[in-house]
């Protein structure tokens, strides 16, 4: 595996998450702040990753297309701007539009995960997509930190100010370090196709459909908690900004140490078809614990240990259904399929936030009831998909 390239992007990757998972922990509260409601909140959150849906198999493409290098600057720099817009966003209207642009920009992973195929032979690459958790964990560790003070020294405002400035930053650094890996690019094909179709084809497909599924189903539990405990964590709890962004570092440090140090190994003891069973089971556990906390004494250790169980499920997850797919696709169509596979975990994190809303508005127990029901429904199509396909 040739590791510098590898590194370089797994730096552009962490340093996109830090401008990115500076804004999360604040987003769904300082929605309300400004008058969102609970379902508005979700919209916001949705809109993000409907732009997502919509553009990551269309990135993926024209990386096939024209090369990875391109798709990755340009999507940089209009993530910069929508980061921009956020600074001035005292409205919910430009705060909603501000989360669309940085939907469009961020739905880059597709090309990203293409980047890793390229450069990685198929037994690496679960262990290469452990890394991209790593550096996703490592980005959470970082970013609510950054987030908490500057809350603390400026304001809403001057988070705006700092991402857009990671963002670009991190645009040159790519522009002056990455190479391109497409070395033939692919020819005949249009540039842009419909997201919905590419995403109606690809749950079709038998083997790449199955795991597309697994993915939707995970990442919609997953997002439904996502976008309600910062709010859960406030309104039943009574944590501060800065306490849960801390409950936001202690889950990217877990990330970091099961995907940059376990996934590997376990992967290698396991094989891709069980950590998803594994993850499943893990992550409808974790989700039933979150509502169960006591109010005082005992409260960290038992979101602690839900947290733990969430990022064990995430780093068996993820990097197993991704690098399934991976193996599954063609030499020619890896930006393609990829993207397609991102885009319908954004899918999830459409149907999540408005989901998750909507439930937390009946009781705030519910997104994570309903969340366990949806990852034992994971759990049986994972099952079946290892006996199905024991042969791939």
């Amino acid at each position: 595996m040739k590791k510098t390239p590898l590194f370089t992007l797994l730096l552009t990757i962490f340093i996109d998450i830090v401008g990115f998972s500076i804004i999360i922990p604040i987003l769904p509260v300082y929605s309300k702040e400004i008058g969102a409601s609970n379902i508005m909140v979700g919209i916001i959150a949705g809109s993000y990753s409907l732009m997502n849906f919509l553009f990551s198999p269309v990135w993926g493409n024209i990386s096939d297309r024209i090369g990875r290098k391109p798709v990755i600057l340009v999507s940089l720099f209009i993530t910069a701007c929508s980061y921009l817009l956020f600074a001035y966003s005292k409205t919910i209207s430009l705060l909603l539009i501000s989360r669309i642009i940085a939907g469009i920009g961020s739905a880059n992973y597709g090309a990203a995960q293409a980047y890793i195929s390229d450069i990685t032979k198929p037994e690496d690459r679960a262990r290469a997509f452990g890394y991209v958790g790593a550096a996703f964990g490592l980005g959470f560790i970082i970013g609510p930190v950054i987030g908490v003070f500057i809350l603390k020294m400026w304001n809403v405002a001057a988070i705006g100010y700092v991402t857009m400035a990671l963002n670009l930053a991190n645009m040159l650094m790519a522009m002056a370090i990455l190479h391109e890996t497409r070395k033939e690019v692919k020819s005949g094909t249009p540039l842009l196709e419909n997201p919905i179709i590419n995403v109606r084809d690809g749950l079709k497909t038998p083997v790449l459909g199955k795991l597309m599924f697994i993915s939707l189903l995970y990442i919609t539990a997953l997002s439904m908690m996502q976008i309600t405990i910062s709010v859960f964590w406030s309104e039943k709890y009574g944590l501060s900004k800065t306490q849960i962004s801390g409950m936001f570092a202690f889950m990217g440090i877990m990330s970091v140490l099961v995907q940059g140090f376990l996934v590997g190994k376990l992967t290698l003891k396991f094989g891709e078809k069980n950590m998803m069973i594994i993850g499943a089971v893990l992550l409808a556990a974790g989700l039933y614990i979150i509502p169960m906390a006591p109010y005082k004494e005992g409260f960290y250790l038992v979101e602690g240990f839900a947290i733990i169980l969430i990022s064990l499920a995430n780093g068996c997850l993820s990097p197993s259904i991704t690098s399934l797919l991976s193996q599954n696709a063609g030499a020619e169509e890896q930006g393609k399929v990829l993207g397609v596979g991102m885009s319908v975990n954004s899918l999830g994190r459409v149907i999540g936030p408005y989901a998750g809303g909507f439930l937390y508005g009946m009781a705030m127990f519910m997104p994570y009831f309903i969340g366990t029901l949806i990852m034992i429904g994971a759990w049986n199509v994972a099952r079946r998909f290892r006996t199905k396909y024991a042969h791939i």
